[in-house]
């Protein structure tokens, strides 16, 4: 009898946590199964061939909001090619609808609901016929039975969720993919947009355990651990012993990422938190919306002030990356509304500003109140939202290019000077991206794959249109607008986008749009010589000679100022290179 477990991953750095667990608790229990992990990059036809190649007598799929279309195209291809082959289901995008997805696709066995690792072990017991073990038997499972009369049977009582085998003692296989861990299941919330907020039983992994699992993380010099758990700080202690030991115990290079609720974190955590190698860690902190009315009808329970506060006390000490998100198209959220909260997320000034879309997923409240919000959604996945009784579809187009804008030029962190700058012009920072959104509409630059150096030229000629109703005495919405000689800030902007550029790369191609540099070239041959020789601005050199040294740094005169910029040398968070004022 030849298992086999299937995942389709999003990318290829990922790896699915789910099917490494369900045969690690098989093969506690004495049975073995096999993993295929594939992306939705790949073809259908490439990964027929591979599962046809692989035979199993059974196939258990992976499935979720982000590969479902691809599975299912799979499972009207499998039999075809393996017509005897059991094809079962599981995961958050069948769990909930069992009966509704047996009855779309009579190719389909069964689907396997919640949590799966002693159900998928004692389905291996049914599979390879084992006494005593048969299908009605078995809680958290909907199946078809052999006169195809579907079965659900009750559901499965969670489980110790320390009895779930440690998973990575092959770390080998996953060199350079991220690793996925979790030390808790359940959420203590009830967000109605959140399929989490369905497990009510919150239980967490034995910290000894844990220990020793982020041990093996930090000795094997893993890059990246992410943790799944949903509110990984809602017990204090457990969060905080966690802590503590990979702040002890770091070596440098591996960095953890953690979902939080940023209003939960006391005074010792924050402080824990800020003592920190800058790097160790990363937090996700989901804010969702700013409008109390919007937060109270999706059930969620959070002190957005105390979220400020918490973000600012973090951010201080410029050592941990601070992810927020936000979600467009929740009840009670207009469009001015969403601008509203927006602003107010972006004056927190996290790292990285992750504006959403709702997705619709079936089992939570908000499907089932969908008719109650003029709740309209995408019938294929992922089930975005198109317009609702506050946002209209034009409106969610409009977000859809503000969305785009805040990943190009605030979340890739690679104009962030001229940005910050950029702000003066505009009544708001959503009224900035509003407005660049609006440029390359009417220009036509959506949908168009730009270099990084072509998104540098289209943002100075916005600039440039921006400065030129100045020019032209047009009203701007700006706080300052017109109090300063537009063509000096043009000249300002410049050398903010020929900062924001240098800080990232050592370009030997100078863009046209610049200018030519200010460094003269025998003061800059002058410059290196002297360092050479005493290595005082770059002691991370020695070994090199004045032309190595020239053609891995940049010498650039800004603002008056000669800078030097280090590449060696980065910044741990923003990976900006190291600047010193000659």
């Amino acid at each position: 009898m030849k298992i086999l477990l299937m995942a389709v991953n999003a990318k290829y750095i990922h790896s699915n946590l789910a099917v490494y667990s369900l045969r690690a608790y098989a093969q506690q229990g004495g049975a073995s199964a096999d993993i295929a992990e594939y992306t939705i990059n790949q073809q259908t036809e490439e990964i027929l061939m591979d599962v046809y190649k692989r035979r199993p007598d059974v196939l258990c799929i992976s499935c979720y909001i982000w590969n479902i279309s691809q599975v299912e195209e799979l499972i009207r291809e499998i039999p075809k090619i393996l017509p005897e082959v059991q094809i079962w289901l599981g995961g958050p995008e069948v769990s909930y609808n069992a009966r509704d997805v047996l009855e779309k696709y009579p190719q389909t066995a069964g689907v396997m609901q919640g949590e799966g690792e002693e159900t998928f072990l004692e389905l291996t017991g049914v599979w390879r016929q084992r006494k005593g073990c048969v299908l009605s038997e078995i809680r958290g499972i909907t199946y078809r039975r052999q006169d195809g009369v579907i079965i659900e049977n009750p559901p499965r009582p969670v489980m110790d969720l320390s009895k779930v085998p440690f998973v990575y003692e092959q770390i080998e296989d996953f060199e350079n993919r991220i690793i996925y861990y979790e030390s808790s299941r359940g959420c203590p919330f009830a967000c109605s947009y959140c399929l989490s907020s369905v497990d009510k039983c919150l239980r967490f992994r034995d910290l000894e355990l844990v220990k020793q699992e982020l041990q093996f993380f930090i000795d094997h010099e893993v890059p990246q651990v992410k943790f799944v758990d949903r509110t990984f700080n809602c017990r204090r202690e457990h969060a905080m012993a966690i802590w503590s030991y990979i702040k002890e115990h770091d070596r440098g290079i591996t960095n953890f990422h953690f979902e939080v609720a940023a209003d939960l974190l006391r005074e010792e955590e924050i402080s824990l938190i800020r003592s920190m190698r800058a790097g160790l860690i990363q937090l996700e902190i989901g804010v969702q919306s700013a409008n109390e009315n919007t937060i109270r009808e999706i059930r969620r329970v959070m002190n957005l002030e105390r979220v400020e506060a918490v973000v600012s006390r973090i951010r201080e000490n410029r050592n941990v990356h601070q992810h927020l998100d936000l979600i467009a198209g929740l009840p009670w959220e207009d469009y001015e509304s969403f601008a509203r909260s927006f602003n107010r997320v972006y004056a927190m000034e996290p790292d990285q500003l992750q504006l959403g879309f709702l997705k619709v997923l079936k089992g939570s409240l908000m499907h089932e109140k969908a008719g109650e919000y003029g709740l309209i959604c995408q019938e294929r996945p992922p089930y975005e939202v198109l317009s609702t009784n506050w946002l209209s579809y034009g409106d969610v187009i409009r977000l859809k290019g503000v969305e785009e804008m805040v990943e190009v030029y605030y979340n890739s962190g690679q104009f962030r000077y001229t940005m910050f700058h950029l702000q003066e012009e505009f009544s708001s920072p959503f009224a900035m991206y509003e407005a660049l959104a609006a440029y390359y509409e009417e220009h036509g630059l959506f949908r168009v794959k730009h270099s990084r150096i072509a998104r540098y030229e289209i943002l100075n000629r916005f600039i440039m249109s921006v400065l030129g109703g100045q020019i032209n005495g047009e009203k701007m919405t700006g706080g300052d607008a017109g109090t300063r000689d537009p063509q000096k800030k043009a000249e300002a902007y410049r050398e903010w986008l020929t900062l924001d550029l240098y800080l990232r790369d050592n370009v030997k191609n100078r863009p046209g749009f610049l200018g030519e540099s200010q460094v003269d070239p025998d003061e800059a041959a002058d410059f290196y010589k002297q360092e050479e020789a005493g290595h005082r601005y770059l002691p991370g050199y020695r070994g090199y000679d004045r032309r190595q040294m020239r053609k891995m740094t940049h010498l650039e005169r800004i603002g008056g100022a000669l800078l030097l910029f280090d590449y060696l040398e980065r910044d741990p968070l923003t990976g900006d290179a190291r600047i010193c004022r000659i």
